[in-house]
């Protein structure tokens, strides 16, 4: 059996991947994507002690990375897989980058999507000319659906990051990088399935070995580093995580093999500061991501080194509204911006415009307010105020409760995160 028939191993996959697989699909991607510009960042250079530079990638044609690799692997399908057509399964970013490619290249494209899908996305991704089928609960029925189709009508396959040519796709952004910040030190990347990381180790070192390649997960659902943690690749219990596009519970083999390889270290970050860096990017840069697109920013203050360059890929920002509401509230409540607390009054007149005049001497400002006397079981002679209100920071929270202490309230703090 010839070697170009043989089917390799992830590993030999690895060490038959060279520097000219990585130019060629460079070339290949060339017009096609959007080259997204670095963007210094002076806020998030002096929150990590080191000079940072963004890149964008939430900036991208289709608002995300995915459409390179996607691009790089349906233009390298023979006259006869063209033909036939591609088929994935997702629910975000993927999605759009295989119709997106698939247009361009005059390829039909069918995506498995759930049927619990937000209409937007199943729109955005249906203009690109894509025939989108709904199908299940959740991804991986429509996973299971589109392997089903993929058999029947004999569709090429186009894998969300278990793939070479996709990985090699994706990891052009390096080169973006590296060419545009020379002196660069460090990449910090997210990692859901591992495409991502992949490609842009393998890029880095293969062209600039000295550069340090970090990948971010959630800690929720960190399964490249379980798989790292332990040389053979993990499934995790749970993969719930507000970064959903990183919401993976098996790494795949052969990203597992590249980052082995190519990866320096994984940092991981929870909820909150994935929330927080959110926020951050939207303040400082008015920039608009997804949580899945600001794991590396929320990962800046827990590198281990100061002073040095650091781009940090904002991977995508494909996110509906309402998600990016509930999201900013959250973070806004983590930081000590938004308090909320219950507190039983005598009832009598008077008592609620104490309440409001302390809380105005310490420059608190109340966004809600429910005064309820049935709520309260233990006494018909007082009430139930519930307020929420707009703070500084954690310690203005304090001032404001020792404030209300020392005037003889006792309050309950209202925990909005549950």
């Amino acid at each position: 059996m010839s070697d170009e028939k043989k089917v390799l191993s992830p590993a030999e996959i690895v060490e038959r991947t060279t520097i000219a697989d990585v130019y060629r699909a460079d070339k290949q991607l060339a017009g096609i994507v959007k080259k997204t510009k670095l963007i210094q960042s002076d806020f998030f250079s002096e929150l990590s002690g080191n000079e940072v530079f963004l890149k964008p990638e939430n900036m991208q044609h289709t608002g995300a990375f995915k459409l390179r690799g996607a691009y790089n692997k349906i233009s390298h399908l023979t006259d006869d897989e063209r033909k036939r057509g591609v088929i994935t399964a997702s629910a975000g970013n993927h999605a759009q980058g295989v119709a997106f490619a698939a247009q361009k290249l005059g390829v039909k494209a069918v995506i498995c999507m759930p049927a619990t899908t937000p209409i937007l996305k199943v729109e955005a991704t249906k203009a690109y000319g894509a025939e989108v089928v709904l199908h299940g609960d959740g991804f991986d029925d429509a996973y299971q659906h589109s392997l089903e189709l993929c058999k029947a009508h004999g569709y090429v396959y186009v894998h969300p990051f278990n793939d070479l040519e996709v990985l090699l796709g994706q990891g052009t952004t390096a080169l973006e990088i590296i060419n545009e910040l020379k002196d660069v030190d460090a990449i910090l990347v997210p990692i859901g399935g591992g495409g991502f990381a992949s490609g842009v180790a393998l890029a880095t070192k293969v062209v600039s070995p000295t550069v340090k390649v970090i990948g971010v997960e959630p800690e929720n659902a960190a399964c490249m580093k379980a798989a790292l943690d332990a040389d053979k690749i993990v499934t995790l219990k749970s993969s719930d995580t507000v970064a959903d596009g990183c919401a993976v519970k098996t790494a795949g083999e052969l990203t597992f093999a590249f980052c082995r390889k190519y990866l320096d270290e994984i940092i991981t970050v929870n909820e909150m500061e994935i929330m927080s860096a959110l926020l951050f990017l939207i303040e400082k840069h008015k920039l608009i991501a997804e949580g899945a697109g600001v794991l590396s920013l929320a990962a800046l203050n827990k590198l281990d080194f100061k002073g040095k360059k650091v781009v940090a890929i904002v991977s995508g920002g494909n996110i509906d509204i309402s998600t990016l509401s509930g999201l900013i509230d959250k973070a806004l409540i983590a930081r000590g911006r938004i308090f909320s607390f219950a507190v039983q009054l005598p009832d009598k007149p008077g008592e609620l415009l104490n309440i409001a005049k302390i809380l105005s001497e310490e420059n608190a400002n109340v966004v809600k307010l429910d005064h309820n006397q049935a709520l309260v079981t233990n006494s018909f002679k007082k009430v139930l105020l519930s307020v929420t209100i707009e703070t500084h920071n954690q310690e203005h929270i304090k001032r404001i409760v020792r404030a209300l202490n020392k005037h003889g309230y006792e309050i309950e703090k209202i925990d909005l995160l549950r």
